[in-house]
C-alpha cells in the first residue's frame, strides 16, 4: 500500500494542526478557511466545487501553511507526492475515495489511472487524473523547509522530497519537450491551470468536442454558467482528456499535425479532429523557478546545485527566444500545431516552430518571477502591467487574468478577465525581485484587502473586487497568510523566530523571498 492510501485509510491526528493565530485577526480568518478545508492529510481547494486534492493548489497552500504549522505544510506536500507516477509526473488531481464519483467530473472512473496508466507507472492503490499542473512544487518545498529547518532535518523532509522533485522535473524536461527546443509543453488547458484562458481558443478550435450527452458538468452545480467555461469549450476539454487517456497517457501519442511531427515518436492523436500542444510562459517560468529552488535543496543536502542553476538560466534564455515579443512587451504562448508567423521547422531554439498565440494574458507576465530575466525585459513587463492592457494600479484593483482591451475579456468569466490571487502573488514576488518594491507593496496591500473583503473568494472582478467562484478558497487564504507574514505580522505567538529566519534566508542568493 502506498503512502497516500495509508494516510487515507488512517487519517493523521488533528494534533498536527497549528497553534491558532490571535482571535479576530486577519490571520485567524485565513486560518479558519484552511482548517475547514483540511481533510486530515491534505487541503481541498473548496469542499463544494473541488472536493479532492489538486496539485498546484497544494503547493500554494503549503506555502501559506508553513507560517502556521510547518509539519502540516510538509504533510500536504508529502501526501501529494505519494501519488507520483513511475514516470515522474505529479497528477493534477489525487482523488479522495470517500467522495462519490458523481460529485466531481471528470471523476476517477473517467481517468481510470490505475489501469490505463499502468504502463506509465500510475499508482495502483490511489486514483488520480493523468494530466499535470504547473511545477511550483520545488519552490514550495524549499520555502516550507525554511519555515522550520530543524523540523525538516529531523523528519528527513528535504531528503525524501528531493528525488521525487528531481523525477518530476526530469519528466517535464524529457517527456514534455515536444517542440524540441527544451521548454515543457502542456497537452491540455487544465495542465496550465488557467483553464479557460482565451490563449486556448485558437488551439482548441481544431478539437471536435465530445458529445454533450457523454458527460455531466458537476461544476455548474456550484457556479453560475455565465462565470464558467461554455459547454462547447468543456466538450473540447473532455475530448482532449479522453484521447490522452486512450493513448495510455503516453506523451509520444500527443502531437502530429499534417504529417509534421511536433514531438518525439510521431504517433497521431485519436479522432478528435486536431491536437493540442502548447509551450506556455507561466508553466515554464514556474519550472525554471523551481529548478533554482531544487538547486538550493541540493545544496542544503550537501550536493552541488551548480548544474541546476545553469539549466535554469539556459531555460530562461530559451523562454525569451521562443516566447518573448518585444513589440508587445509580453510573453506569448506558442501553439506547436499552429500555422502563421513563426510557424514551420527550424525556428529559433531548434525543433518545430508552431505559431505564437497573440493573446495578452497574465501567463505572459509571470516570467517576471525569474532572477536571470534580462533587465530590459523585466522593465518592459512592469510597463505592461501598468499599461492599458492590464491597468494595474490605475484602472484595476488587482491584476486581471486577460487583456482588458481583448475581444474575449469578461471581468467575471473563469480566467477570461477576473483577478486570481495566486497569479497576483507570483507577480508580487517578481516585482520585489526586480527592485519594484513600491509597486509590490501596493499589490500586496490590494491582494490582502480584497481577499478579506471577498471572503477569500476563488477569484474576483479586477475592477470592483466583487467575489466570484467558490468562497473560502484554499490558496486565497494560504497566500494571504504568506503576504501578511511578509508584511512583518506574525501569525502566531511562537512563530516570530521561524518567521525571521525564513524571511532572511529567502532574500539571499538569487533574490528568492519567503
Amino acid at each position: 500500500m502506498d503512502r497516500t492510501a495509508q494516510l487515507t485509510a488512517r487519517p493523521a491526528p488533528r494534533e498536527i494542526a497549528y497553534d491558532p493565530p490571535p482571535p479576530g485577526s486577519a490571520q485567524a480568518e485565513a486560518a479558519r478557511v484552511l482548517a475547514v478545508n483540511w481533510t486530515g492529510t491534505s487541503t481541498v481547494p473548496s469542499h463544494g466545487l473541488y472536493p479532492h486534492q489538486w496539485s498546484w493548489d497544494s503547493a500554494f497552500i503549503a506555502i501559506g501553511l508553513r507560517h502556521l504549522s510547518p509539519l502540516r505544510a510538509q504533510t500536504e506536500l508529502e501526501t501529494l507526492f505519494a501519488a507520483q507516477w513511475g514516470d515522474g509526473r505529479i497528477p493534477h488531481i489525487v482523488f479522495n475515495p470517500s467522495v462519490p464519483d458523481d460529485v466531481y467530473f471528470p471523476s476517477p472512473d473517467f481517468w481510470r489511472s490505475s489501469t490505463v496508466g499502468r504502463a506509465a507507472g500510475a499508482p495502483r492503490t490511489v486514483q488520480t487524473s493523468g494530466i499535470v499542473q504547473p511545477p511550483v512544487h520545488a519552490l514550495a518545498v524549499w520555502l516550507v523547509h525554511l519555515a522550520d529547518p530543524g523540523l525538516s532535518r529531523a523528519r528527513g523532509f528535504l531528503a525524501g522530497m528531493y528525488p521525487r522533485l528531481a523525477a518530476w522535473h526530469r519528466y517535464l524536461l524529457r517527456h514534455r519537450n515536444l517542440g524540441g527546443a527544451g521548454l515543457a509543453s502542456i497537452v491540455h488547458p487544465w495542465e496550465q491551470g488557467m483553464d479557460n484562458s482565451p490563449c486556448w481558443d485558437a488551439p482548441l478550435a481544431r478539437v471536435t468536442p465530445a458529445p454533450a450527452r457523454s458527460f455531466r458538468r458537476a461544476d455548474l452545480d456550484h457556479g453560475a454558467p455565465e462565470d464558467r467555461p461554455t459547454d462547447l469549450d468543456y466538450g473540447r476539454y473532455v475530448r482532449l482528456a479522453a484521447e490522452y487517456r486512450d493513448g495510455g497517457y503516453a506523451d509520444r501519442h500527443v502531437v502530429r499535425h499534417g504529417g509534421r511531427s511536433a514531438g518525439h515518436g510521431g504517433a497521431h492523436t485519436a479522432g478528435g479532429g486536431g491536437g493540442f500542444a502548447v509551450e506556455d510562459p507561466s508553466f515554464n517560468a514556474l519550472l525554471i523557478a523551481s529548478e533554482h529552488a531544487l538547486a538550493r535543496i541540493a545544496g542544503a543536502l550537501g550536493a552541488s546545485g551548480t548544474a541546476r542553476h545553469a539549466r535554469a538560466e539556459r531555460l530562461t534564455e530559451t523562454l525569451v527566444e521562443r516566447l518573448w515579443d518585444p513589440a508587445a512587451g509580453i510573453f506569448f504562448c506558442r501553439d506547436l500545431y499552429g500555422d502563421g508567423p513563426g510557424a514551420g521547422g527550424g525556428c529559433e531554439g531548434g525543433g518545430e516552430g508552431g505559431a505564437l498565440v497573440r493573446e495578452r494574458a497574465v501567463t505572459g507576465l509571470i516570467p517576471l518571477l525569474l532572477p536571470a530575466l534580462p533587465r530590459e525585459i523585466a522593465t518592459a513587463l512592469v510597463a505592461t502591467l501598468g499599461g492599458p492592457h492590464f491597468g494595474l494600479g490605475s484602472t484595476t484593483r488587482l491584476l486581471p487574468s486577460y487583456d482588458l482591451l481583448g475581444e474575449a475579456f469578461d471581468p467575471q468569466r473563469y480566467w477570461r478577465g477576473p483577478a486570481w490571487f495566486n497569479t497576483g502573488w507570483l507577480v508580487e514576488r517578481g516585482l520585489r525581485l526586480h527592485g519594484r518594491g513600491e509597486r509590490a507593496d501596493a499589490l500586496r496591500a490590494a491582494l490582502v484587502t480584497t481577499a478579506l473583503s471577498s471572503g477569500f473568494a476563488e477569484y474576483v472582478d479586477p475592477y470592483t473586487g466583487e467575489a466570484c467562484g467558490a468562497a473560502g478558497f484554499g490558496w486565497t487564504a494560504a497566500l494571504t497568510l504568506d503576504l501578511l507574514e511578509a508584511d512583518g505580522t506574525p501569525t502566531a505567538g511562537n512563530s516570530t523566530a521561524a518567521t525571521t529566519t525564513a524571511r532572511n534566508s529567502t532574500t539571499a542568493k538569487g533574490g528568492e523571498r519567503g
